[in-house]
């Protein structure tokens, strides 16, 4: 069929355009030319190219029937303000989920489904909590039974919310609990296809034409069972779990988890079945975010309106889950996507309601006011792919007395802000900003903070707090001041911050001759006043869009200086600046940070972070922002952890065991361990992580390398020990520092 898109939808003009395969670009013309020859014609999409068609739109020939093959194009409604993407309403029981509704919050029961007192109990307390619908893992037979007595439980106690079954590996229990609850949850990657073995798979036309009609017998029957009675449905794609058919054939891509969604999308919407969402989660939020975008951008194309569930799955604990959450889920909600959200946490489920509350006021703030700025040309940001722009890194100039070269980290910096009042404890300050102590004197370690802004100089009679500074700038610690400030008590090789206006009024003229040089600016300036930066030399830029600014949006602002910048070849680092009022909430800061400071990193825009709140401690401040960066996937400094939220299947405490593994390991930068509770996403999720710890049987734990098992049924007393023997054993391991005197 021929299909009309809006020429916004930039990539549908040429048929020669760019598109995303997964592991890299390549032409439009070449792909088509490639996959018509591994796959078979009736199920592969016909596309005769974009032919233009005016300024408006361009025509693509396609068909509904097979796998996509799309061109470049834009994913959300509007690239310069968020406008909520239009959706259908999807009814789950009582609750309605779409574009016309609230963001709905859910999250995911930990008991075991045949305890069915302890399964009601804890669905009260999460109900009570402000959660719209609560899903629960049925994996066999006798879960399925449970279901029933859990349903009429809760409805007796006056609990009428809406419950999700979630089903791996089991079509006939899916048919089962499908005549109780309200939604049922179906993994692509493993309902019909068998377990994955990480193998690559070579198919000919007539075998994955019988695979694909494998997938639609045992599909069927479910989709028949959830029209009769009325069910609703997710299609939720993991990148843990896809199948060794989807990843031989489009790798192990955010490409392979839109297809292993679409697959069965299709055979929904064959039999007449519209009430199903999708979802595109993954552990790393960067991935996390291509999917959930390239998803939207096809169905934009076939003209599909299905409601999205976010979530980043196996995100962790405390600050570092809520950080990553933060981070996949809200940048694509500030683009106006996004219909329910879950916070996956290794916590009690009910913890998860507070974040996942926070995030979907944030997103339905954004979509109601629609934030934003005045419409811009956005031409090099990456949508779908993960190209980072970097900054040019200070470069030492002739003359310096000082090396100003580690003022910033090639993979993203953390500025922090000191006062007048920390000086007086130099040792102090020196342990909070991370560096190591050697008699006294500060040198850098891993996560340093890179640069410090003094709003207010001590007097230079203040010998002590001098000397202070001049320690941190001789280990390439920078040093910012005001221009003020620099007039009225100069502090030698500091570096000047001065506002896009100061600068322009050339006032910064009056320092001495090669003082190094930051300017602060909003980043929705007209682009007569930034036209100013062609002629700076700036060491860095800070983008600081106030906070009390309802109208414009930080995300969008951003964006359009980082366009305005590529456009105009102007290199300079770029710090996200992010000041917080009194009385800000903790959490509200770590997700209001990661949504949008988050939001631009995954995309490679910045280089930095610098987060300010006056009621929070400097430790809290330079540690969240760190995690920033390691959830953006930019500087490593701590280990990292993919630990799932626990389920009904785990077969051990995943909050204690995660706590002792983090004890024991959590002084190992660079290092990735997965902590999982059962197999279902095990494997798969360990492909973004070094080790794995995963339950194979009760009492016993299998430990992996990448996806590669290498140690089976081990007991779990002894299974932390075997785990750390196993990094030592592959090089990995170093002493925790010893803690100083």
């Amino acid at each position: 069929m021929a299909s009309s898109v809006a020429n916004s939808f930039s990539g549908l003009k040429r048929a020669d355009d760019a598109v995303y395969t997964g592991s890299k670009p390549c032409k439009f013309t070449q792909w088509a030319a490639e996959s018509s020859s591994r796959r078979s014609s009736k199920q592969r999409v016909r596309l005769a190219g974009a032919r233009s068609q005016g300024a408006d739109v361009a025509e693509l020939q396609t068909s509904s029937s097979g796998p996509l093959l799309v061109p470049r194009q834009r994913y959300c409604e509007a690239a310069h303000k968020t406008i909520r993407r239009k959706t259908r309403t999807v009814s789950v029981g009582g609750v309605t989920i779409g574009s016309e509704h609230p963001i709905r919050v859910q999250t995911m029961t930990t008991t075991d489904t045949t305890n069915v007192q302890a399964s009601v109990e804890q669905v009260m307390r999460i109900a009570d909590k402000g959660a719209d619908l609560v899903r629960i893992t049925v994996q066999g037979k006798r879960e399925a039974d449970a279901c029933f007595d859990i349903k009429n439980t809760l409805v007796q106690k006056g609990y009428p919310i809406p419950l999700v079954a979630d089903i791996h590996f089991a079509p006939s229990v899916a048919l089962r609990v499908a005549e109780c609850f309200d939604k049922i949850r179906i993994n692509p990657g493993n309902f019909a296809d068998r377990r994955a073995k990480f193998e690559t798979l070579e198919f000919t036309e007539d075998d994955y034409e019988k695979e694909l009609e494998h997938i639609e017998e045992v599909f069927t029957p479910l989709v028949e069972k959830c029209k009769k009675y009325g069910r609703a449905m997710r299609i939720g794609t993991n990148h843990g779990s896809l199948s060794d058919r989807i990843m031989s054939y489009y790798g192990d891509s955010p490409r392979g988890m839109v297809e292993s969604a679409f697959e069965f999308a299709r055979i929904c919407r064959k039999l007449d079945f519209h009430n199903f969402v999708f979802s595109m989660k993954a552990s790393n939020p960067v991935v996390m975010v291509q999917a959930y975008r390239l998803l939207v951008a096809e169905m934009n194309v076939l003209g599909w309106d299905y409601p999205l569930h976010l979530g980043v799955t196996e995100a962790g604990e405390g600050e570092d889950g809520r950080m990553k959450s933060a981070i996949g889920i809200g940048a694509l909600l500030q683009d106006g996507l996004g219909d329910t959200i879950r916070v996956s946490l290794t916590e009690e489920p009910e913890y998860e309601i507070d974040p996942c509350t926070r995030l979907a006021r944030l997103g339905m703030e954004a979509s109601r006011l629609q934030r934003g700025v005045e419409p811009f040309e956005e031409k090099h940001r990456h949508y779908f792919d993960f190209q980072r722009r970097t900054g040019q890194l200070p470069l030492q100039k002739e003359g310096e007395e000082v090396d100003y070269r580690g003022v910033l980290h090639r993979d993203g910096s953390v500025l922090m802000s000191v006062s007048l009042q920390q000086l007086k404890n130099p040792e102090l300050l020196y342990k909070s900003m991370a560096t190591k102590l050697i008699v006294g004197m500060p040198f850098k370690d891993l996560a340093t903070v890179d640069t410090i802004l003094l709003r207010e100089l001590p007097p230079v009679e203040d010998k002590q707090a001098r000397l202070a500074i001049k320690r941190l700038i001789d280990v390439s610690i920078g040093v910012l001041t005001p221009l003020s400030e620099q007039l009225t008590k100069p502090l030698p090789n500091a570096m000047v911050l001065a506002t896009l206006e100061e600068f322009s009024s050339g006032a910064h003229k009056l320092l001495p001759a090669g003082t190094r040089l930051a300017i602060t600016l909003r980043g929705d300036e007209p682009y007569e006043e930034l036209a100013a930066l062609k002629n700076a030399d700036a060491t860095m830029l800070l983008l600081n869009l106030p906070r009390h600014d309802e109208k414009v949006s930080r995300v969008h602002a951003s964006r359009r200086l980082f366009e305005y910048l590529q456009e105009n070849d102007l290199n300079f680092p770029v710090i996200h600046h992010l000041q917080y009022p009194s009385g800000t909430d903790r959490d509200d800061l770590v997700i209001s940070a990661g949504s949008e400071a988050g939001a631009l990193l995954v995309d490679g825009l910045g280089d930095g972070v610098f987060l300010e709140a006056p009621d929070h401690d400097f430790d809290f401040l330079r540690t969240t922002a760190f995690g920033m960066l390691q959830g953006c996937r930019m500087r490593n400094t701590k280990t990292e952890y993919v630990s799932c939220p626990s389920c009904g299947r785990t077969l051990f405490d995943l909050q204690e065991i995660s706590a002792e593994i983090r004890d024991k390991t959590s002084h190992l930068p660079g290092v990735s361990i997965a902590i999982m509770g059962c197999i279902v996403n095990g494997p798969g999720e360990m492909a973004d992580a070094d080790f794995g710890y995963v339950g194979g049987a009760p009492g016993k734990i299998d430990l992996y390398v990448g996806k590669t098992v290498v140690k089976r049924g081990i007991a779990m007393e002894t299974a932390t020990g075997a785990l750390i023997q196993l990094i030592k054993d592959n090089g990995r391991w170093v002493d925790p520092p010893k803690e100083e005197e």
